[in-house]
């Protein structure tokens, strides 16, 4: 073929500082991972030089440690958006040394067409296949869709990663489809989970295209740790929620799409619904695919599937490759403002289940950041779909570090989602349904059902010294739980009265 072939090194090379780049993947899944290497080794050797260099990084999610990582601990990221779980990149976030906006998933390819965040000098996409055609290139995502033909149409330039780890034939999963911008946006024509309404390629211009990058590099994915008795439980408590309005005639006997966050309480939920015989084979509307709809694929328990990303180990994703000729048929990969979009979350009636950090007595949640201040990862696609969900669903352990901190509290000390987003919250203690109730018997059942037996005294207490209108609240001791913490290391020894002054 008549491109150029780069080394990484070389590619790398080109990028100058102060510059932007736009990356393929969502998750660790897709990402180009050769090029932003190699850049973080230019960095390093920059600033031994007393030179500055850093780059600014857009991505339809987080990456992995080849590029969130590495650039963080080179100190090269002068700005990032939208969402990270590196844990090189938080560490430097929370230390103030990279400016990171948080933003909902949904919102990331489209706020670059709008030109809120200046020129895109780059392009990186990681690619299974390139066709030449003509004029242009038809370049075939890997494991993911995120924003690469907004980044690939916006860039001044393209560095094309031709990954010979990922199956060529993944191409067959992918639909690529990118909006129009108002006042010209038209409805997305997707009525059904398995709906294509694109192309299976991302368009490049011949004169934009730098050159390619051939490696083999693995997903830098990571496999979940396993499932324990209260992610259990939490999955057996959504899997009788979701039966119980089923049984009342709220969800449809053929039942609704799912979309579930990324993690093992997700992965538990997901299989206490594939095991439960009363829930009937379903679909999944969703931004990630996790190990467990692989195998529920497999057996017919899941009928179609929707998604951004292939968020699964890659013992997983082979397993998806080997098996191309099933899911080609049944699994769709489409770019992050379409797997996430509200119109079309909305227009499905998807049943949202994602988890939060902390939530508070009043249905309100933080799923970004401990004690209000600390980033732990970003809001990612929560707020697409819980706040535009048929039923939205929040689910957390009722405690945590060894149960000196509850999850359930006053006040989140961040708030992502606010109660008029979250219809319901799940524990492995049970089970608070929030729909039409006022604020004092959403915080009578979220205490009784949800927290901690250990903490439900302290949090009652609060109920009864709070005061207010319609909402109750003591602000003195809205944070006496998170200010005990930090004091004395364990929610448990909260004392309100230290915070009341006569």
């Amino acid at each position: 073929m008549s491109y150029t072939r780069l080394t990484a090194a070389e590619a790398a090379a080109l990028i100058k500082n102060n510059e932007n780049l736009a990356l393929s993947g969502f998750t660790p899944a897709g990402v180009a991972k050769a090029t932003t290497k190699e850049l973080a080794k230019i960095a390093l050797a920059e600033h031994e030089a007393g030179r500055e260099f850093k780059v600014g990084i857009f991505t339809g999610a987080s990456t992995g440690q080849s590029t969130d990582g590495d650039l963080a601990n080179a100190q090269a990221i002068k700005f990032r958006a939208p969402y990270t779980t590196n844990p090189d990149f938080r560490k430097h976030v929370n230390l103030g040394e990279i400016p990171y906006t948080d933003l909902h998933l949904s919102h990331m390819a489209q706020e670059l067409r709008y030109g809120f965040y200046g020129d895109v000098d780059w392009a990186i996409l990681e690619v299974c296949d390139i066709e030449d055609c003509g004029n242009e290139y038809h370049a075939f995502l890997t494991a993911a869709g995120g924003i690469s033909p907004t980044a690939a149409r916006l860039a001044k330039k393209v560095i094309l990663e031709l990954n010979s780890f990922h199956n060529p034939n993944a191409k067959y999963i992918h639909d690529v489809y990118e909006p129009l911008d108002p006042p010209y946006r038209k409805p997305i024509p997707i009525v059904n989970v398995s709906d294509r309404i694109g192309v299976p390629y991302v368009t490049i211009p011949k004169e934009k295209l730098v050159g390619v990058v051939e490696c083999n590099i693995p997903d830098e994915a990571r496999a979940f740790k396993g499932t324990d008795p209260i992610t259990d439980q939490i999955g057996a408590n959504v899997a009788q929620f979701l039966l119980g309005d089923m049984k009342r005639g709220i969800i449809p006997p053929e039942f609704l799409p799912l979309q579930s966050g990324v993690g093992t309480t997700a992965n538990a939920i997901l299989a206490a619904l594939g095991k439960d015989k009363n829930v009937p084979d379903f679909n999944i509307y969703t931004e990630v695919f996790q190990n467990a709809i692989v195998d529920m694929m497999l057996s017919g328990r899941v009928k179609d599937a929707s998604t951004c990303s292939l968020t699964v180990d890659n013992e997983c994703l082979m397993k998806v490759y080997d098996n191309l000729d099933l899911f080609s048929k049944h699994l769709v990969i489409r770019q992050s403002e379409i797997s996430n979009s509200p119109e079309v979350i909305r227009r499905l009636g998807v049943i949202a289940i994602n988890t939060a950090i902390e939530v508070d007595i009043y249905g309100n949640a933080n799923s970004t950041h401990i004690s209000g201040t600390k980033m732990m990862n970003g809001i990612g696609g929560s707020g697409d779909f819980e706040r535009n969900a048929y039923i939205s669903i929040f689910t957390c352990a009722s405690t945590a570090k060894g149960g000196m901190i509850s999850s359930i509290v006053p006040m989140v000390s961040h708030q992502d989602h606010s109660e008029h987003d979250v219809n319901v919250i799940i524990t492995e203690q049970g089970i608070a349904d929030l729909r039409g109730k006022a604020p004092i018997e959403r915080a009578q059942l979220i205490i009784e059902n949800c927290a901690h037996p250990d903490y439900r005294p302290i949090l009652r207490e609060y109920v009864k010294i709070a005061t207010g209108g319609q909402t109750h609240h003591n602000l003195p001791c809205a944070f006496a739980m998170h200010d005990t913490l930090r004091r004395k290391g364990d929610m448990h020894l909260t004392d309100f009265s230290e915070y009341i002054k006569e």
